[in-house]
């Protein structure tokens, strides 16, 4: 959908131009914006490999279980369908830390094996769960501590205090990630849409084992 969107703006705006006869604007428009691309895309892609490089020294290690067991009640709560151990949970974390982070891009492909993963988990393939929205609200709207790509922006814009941003985006994203979450829950209560009852029995079974 957002491909025909952008077409048919592409294409008014092009039009528009050639009918006020400022086609060589327009031309010079796009070659000067396809430079701005580049020289934004190379600026970031230092920080970004720097990022995730780390986030993938942060899983072999280990240290991604650790912060998923130091936040299992919270996981818990927040995504209740999701078994212990189970590799939904550990690309969920990553996914948030890499958010925590500021790296927007980096997240992109932990939150699609997230979401992979969490459709294992549908019982209705075709219906998104209760997880998957909560899971979707906290991706878009995730408190971000270091608003990494933000602050390259900020930088390759030529901004003399590229963090001076970070306190406003604090309040933001925790403004968002609360009301986000608060209407997740109340929404997953009335619609009773979850992944399985059987997945929440058998956490329970072995919470009652251990």
């Amino acid at each position: 959908m957002l491909n025909y969107i952008w077409f048919i703006m592409l294409v008014l705006g092009i039009a528009v131009g050639v009918m006020n006869g400022r086609i060589d604007e327009v031309t010079q428009a796009v070659v000067n914006s396809s430079q701005n691309a580049i020289e934004l895309g190379v600026g970031l892609l230092g920080i970004m490999c720097l990022w995730t490089g780390l986030m993938n020294i942060a899983e072999k290690s280990g240290i991604i279980r650790k912060i998923s067991k130091a936040i299992r009640p919270v996981m818990s709560f927040l995504f209740p369908g999701i078994p212990r151990e189970h590799p939904a949970g550990g690309a969920i974390v990553m996914n948030l830390v890499a958010n925590f982070l500021g790296l927007g891009n980096a997240a992109t492909p932990l939150g699609l094996k997230a979401m992979n993963e969490l459709q294992k988990l549908n019982p209705n393939k075709d219906m998104a769960t209760n997880e998957m929205s909560m899971f979707l609200v906290l991706n878009t709207a995730c408190l971000q501590f270091i608003p990494a790509t933000v602050i390259a922006l900020r930088a390759s814009a030529g901004s003399k205090n590229p963090a001076e941003v970070i306190g406003t985006i604090w309040v933001a994203t925790l403004c968002a990630a609360i009301s986000g979450v608060v209407a997740v829950k109340i929404f997953s209560s009335l619609s009773g849409n979850k992944i399985g009852s059987k997945t929440r029995h058998l956490n329970r079974t072995k919470r009652g084992k251990l």
